[in-house]
């Protein structure tokens, strides 16, 4: 055996319904996809080991770095199963977090349900204290009082404490002076805002810093109960965390800042679709990744995503912003709805066949696991429709019951709407499927993009079941499954670069711009991001430059980058420019002709992130030889609206430049994709399978 054991790495990524592991061993992969142990998570990860080590032939000990995501902060965080948390804040400021900015998300909606705060108020305490918008000091500390509410906090059993004091983002003595007199009246960890979130805004910057210590206890717990069993495993190896913003850090960051976090299992699939753009030279990209809980819409333009420096978790109204509970922290940018292979079906009091977000996960999971699960999912229909082979899913490892999965749908739908059962499956999965559609069109809406000219990535457990027929809804004519597509997330942890971005907010008006003040709060960002770069990575650093902007007086500003240098004397000219170059293309004009109307920089932002050698790059094919396949299954299509004979290839029978006519089904041990009658699909070079809608030249 190789000693070459930096070459041995492990992504592990645990969802809502499955843990995925993909091994990276020299340049093969080897995955599993085993259920998520709610009560102990780490044990599928373990599970999950056990079985690529003995498909690879090499010990635990061989692996030289693992990579891991969970969307365990986010459920947390939705089911509201965090630590019991104080909030210390401004006096004057105790409902911020309650009040939100008062907006109407839902304008005429006279029934208007805000979110419940992590935070009740009886758990939130008010100390004076004052910092100004520019940092100064306006009022000092009252010492006296939280030694007092230090006491409380610690006799009331709280285990995780917050603090989020007013413009703490432009000056945080006080915050960090209340950490110390706090810390040494209670044991529970301290979170506070001017770290976590060091940004304007003090309603999302608070919630912020109360959604990190909601689940910083639940997340360190598991960390540290996660590198316990590893080692005993043998996996003596660094590892380390993929946050929302797509980079890595180490375990120790993760653990003091878990809300960094959230989103981290579906920054792992962006960043894995944007590896195949890169790889096929695919510069406006639509990424779809839809596993057991949920589905992800992301865009990625000249191979990376779209990022943003805040968004929502737990949305109570579909698409509508406002509505959930927002985390200003930087992410990967895309939309997530509960639409996965385990949402639950259900009629609504309009009789409309609705999905999710209610998911059966993997406890007890959808009727057709023999789990306990009565309740029809998305995958029961799936299997009614002939899209899954029951003796053949996940490998075999579970075998479906399809007479399960027809009497779930019937009671819960079927019945009460008066349907067949292929025509009950058959609404479940067109709404499951127009839902998606509907949220691609909105995400690409918001963006002001058109996303009919993209080309979709589809990966995810789910996902290659349903891309062909998301694709025919938004007039997608090409999409590419990648290889190892149903633990497309774990894949994409192993492409993922040491990154952090950190960002400080700091007002700055053109026409006061101090080029010294900016020149050293730049270099102590970037200090700080190098500084966690350099915890995992020995390669050089590339470093990037960002200025949120707008007019002075607008409610909201757009990114403006910058280069990589120091601001000199020409620093005004410089950045105006940028602006309004950067202006013209959001919003297709300047605002020009009003007297005295300056602009300013809001927030500052730098991103570390360590040099990665380029993707090969591969063409596409639509390929040269026809084959024909053998086996056939009845499975519904769309089209005809009825069960036609499917052509059953196996992805690993296909050999580079195989096209397949539809309509078809390649199956895999982790998903099969389902080729619709108005596609084609092509194996490519490296493994990955091109949909073609017929007629299209790719």
């Amino acid at each position: 055996m190789s000693n070459r054991k930096e070459d041995i790495r492990l992504g592990a990524d645990i969802g809502g319904t499955f843990t995925d592991l993909a091994l990276d061993v020299r340049g093969k992969i080897f995955s599993a996809k085993v259920l998520t142990n709610y009560s102990a998570p780490e044990q599928a990860i373990l599970d999950g080991l056990a079985i690529v080590i003995r498909d690879a032939g090499i010990s635990a000990a061989d692996i030289s770095l693992i990579v891991h995501g969970t969307t365990l902060a986010t459920n947390a965080l939705i089911e509201r199963r965090g630590a019991k948390t104080a909030l210390v804040t401004t006096d004057g400021f105790r409902d911020v977090i309650e009040m939100r900015t008062e907006s109407r998300f839902e304008q005429y909606d006279l029934n208007l349900r805000l979110p419940t705060p992590l935070v009740p108020r009886e758990d939130r305490f008010v100390v004076k204290g004052r910092i100004g918008a520019e940092g100064q000091q306006l009022q000092a500390l009252d010492e006296l009082a939280l030694e007092e509410i230090g006491d409380i906090i610690a006799a009331c059993g709280y285990r995780a404490v917050a603090i989020g004091f007013i413009h703490s983002y432009a000056n945080p003595v006080h915050e960090r002076r209340a950490r110390e007199i706090l810390h040494k009246k209670v044991s529970a960890p301290i979170s506070i805002s001017a770290e976590v979130s060091p940004q304007m805004r003090e309603f999302e910057r608070f919630n912020t810093v109360c959604a990190n210590a909601y689940v910083r206890p639940q997340m360190a717990d598991y960390l540290a109960r996660l590198q316990h069993r590893l080692r005993q495993m043998g996996a003596d190896c660094p590892v380390f965390m993929i946050h929302s913003g797509g980079g890595l850090i180490s375990v120790e960051t993760a653990s003091e800042f878990p809300v960094r976090l959230v989103e981290s299992g579906p920054a792992g699939g962006a960043i894995f679709a944007a590896d195949i753009a890169s790889r096929f030279g695919l510069e406006k990209v639509v990424s779809y990744d839809m596993g057991g809980t949920t589905a992800k819409i992301c865009l990625i333009e000249n191979y990376a995503p779209r990022t943003a420096r805040t968004f929502e978790v737990a949305r109570t109204y579909r698409f509508c912003k406002g509505s959930g509970m927002p985390i200003s922290i930087p992410v990967i940018e895309m939309i997530e709805i509960g639409a996965g292979g385990g949402s639950i079906a259900w009629v609504d009091a309009m009789r409309r066949i609705q999905t999710g977000p209610e998911s059966a996960g993997s406890e007890p999971g959808p009727a057709c696991y023999g789990r306990g699960g009565e309740r029809p999912a998305i995958t029961d229909a799936d299997l009614i429709l002939g899209k899954l082979d029951p003796d053949n899913f996940a490998g075999g490892a579970i075998r479906l019951d399809t007479a399960a999965a027809e009497r779930a749908v019937m009671r819960d739908v079927g019945e009460r709407l008066s349907l067949k059962v292929m025509a009950t499956a058959f609404g479940i999965c067109e709404v499951v499927d127009e839902n998606m559609a509907n949220a691609a069109r909105v995400h690409a809406i918001e963006n002001g993009k058109d996303i009919s000219d993209n080309v979709m990535i589809a990966f995810g457990g789910a996902a290659p079941l349903h891309a062909a027929r998301l694709c025919e809804k938004l007039g997608i004519d090409r999409c590419i499954v990648p290889q190892g597509a149903g633990v497309g997330s774990a894949i994409g942890f192993l492409k993922a670069p040491f990154a952090y971005e950190a960002v400080a907010s700091r007002l700055a008006r053109l026409s006061q711009f101090d080029v010294a003040e900016v020149n050293s709060l730049l270099a102590q960002l970037r200090i700080s991001a190098e500084g966690f770069v350099r915890t995992g990575a020995n390669a050089r650093i590339t470093v990037e430059i960002t200025a949120f902007m707008r007019y002075a007086g607008q409610g909201w500003e757009i990114p403006v980058s910058l280069p990589d240098e120091l601001f000199d004397d020409d620093a005004i000219c410089k950045l105006e420019s940028l602006f309004r170059a950067s202006y013209q293309r959001f919003f297709g004009r300047t605002i020009d002709g009003l007297d005295g109307l300056d602009i300013e920089v809001v927030t500052w932002s730098v991103k570390a992130t360590d040099d990665r050698p380029p993707a090969a790059r591969h063409r596409l094919t639509t390929g040269d030889r026809t084959i024909q396949p053998t086996a056939i299954r009845p499975v519904f299509d769309p089209a005809t609206g009825a069960t036609q004979d499917y052509v059953i290839v196996e992805r690993d029978a296909l050999s580079p430049g195989d096209r397949v006519v539809g309509p078809a089904v390649i199956t895999e041990r982790e998903t099969s994709t389902v080729v619709m009658t108005a596609f084609d699909a092509v194996r490519q070079s490296d493994g990955a399978i091109l949909l073609i809608r017929k007629g299209n030249p790719a």
